[in-house]
C-alpha cells in the first residue's frame, strides 16, 4: 500500500511539473518581442517621424508610436543608414511622448505619414542588402508594429547612398572587425 501511495505522489507530482511548465512557456510566449508587437499593433497610431535631413547626414532615426494616450506609447526606433548599411538597429519600447521629444532635442524630428516610414524602411533594407549588409536581427518583428499600413500607398522613390553610389561610414563605436567587414563587402562588390 505505501507503494501504491508513493506512485500515486509521484504521479500526481509530475502532473504538477508539466503544468507549471506550460505555464511558463505561456508566460515566455506572452512577453515575447513578437507577441508585445503583435498586441500594441491593435492599439492606434500616434506619430511616425524621422530625423530632418536623414538624406544628407547619411544617420538618422525612423520612429513609430502606437498608444491609447501620448502617455502610454509603445514605439519602434529604427537606426538608419541611408548611405549604405541600411537599417542598423531596431528596438520596441514602452514609451511616453516625452522620450520622442528627448530624440528630437539634438537633430529636429519631421512628421511623416506612416505609408512613407514603412515604404522607407522597406526600400532601405531591400537597397542595402542589395550590396550585402543583413539588417538589424529584429527588424522584421518589429516593423510589424506598422499593421495594415500599406507601403504601397507612397508614391516617393528614394535615392540611397551619395553621388550614384554606397558610402560606407564606420560608426563611432564599430568595432576594428566591423569596419573592416563593411569596407570588404563594398570592396567585394565593386570588383
Amino acid at each position: 500500500m505505501a507503494t501504491n501511495m508513493a506512485l500515486k505522489r509521484a504521479a500526481k507530482a509530475s502532473r504538477r511539473k508539466a503544468i507549471v511548465a506550460q505555464k511558463r512557456k505561456a508566460e515566455r510566449l506572452a512577453t515575447s518581442l513578437t507577441e508585445q508587437v503583435r498586441r500594441a499593433t491593435s492599439l492606434p497610431l500616434r506619430h511616425c517621424v524621422m530625423s530632418e535631413g536623414l538624406f544628407n547626414l547619411g544617420l538618422g532615426t525612423l520612429v513609430l508610436a502606437r498608444g491609447a494616450s501620448d502617455y502610454s506609447l509603445y514605439c519602434s526606433f529604427f537606426l538608419l543608414d541611408v548611405f549604405s548599411l541600411g537599417i542598423k538597429e531596431a528596438f520596441f519600447r514602452p514609451a511616453p511622448l516625452e522620450a520622442l521629444e528627448t530624440i528630437g532635442a539634438d537633430i529636429p524630428l519631421l512628421d511623416v505619414e506612416p505609408p512613407y516610414g514603412r515604404k522607407l524602411l522597406r526600400d532601405l533594407a531591400a537597397w542595402s542588402q542589395s550590396l550585402g549588409f543583413a539588417q538589424a536581427p529584429d527588424f522584421p518583428i518589429i516593423e510589424a508594429l506598422f499593421g495594415d499600413v500599406n507601403a504601397d500607398a507612397c508614391d516617393v522613390s528614394f535615392r540611397f547612398g551619395t553621388d550614384g553610389g554606397p558610402l560606407y561610414m564606420p560608426g563611432p563605436f564599430d568595432s576594428i572587425a566591423e569596419i573592416r567587414e563593411g569596407a570588404a563587402i563594398l570592396r567585394n562588390r565593386a570588383a
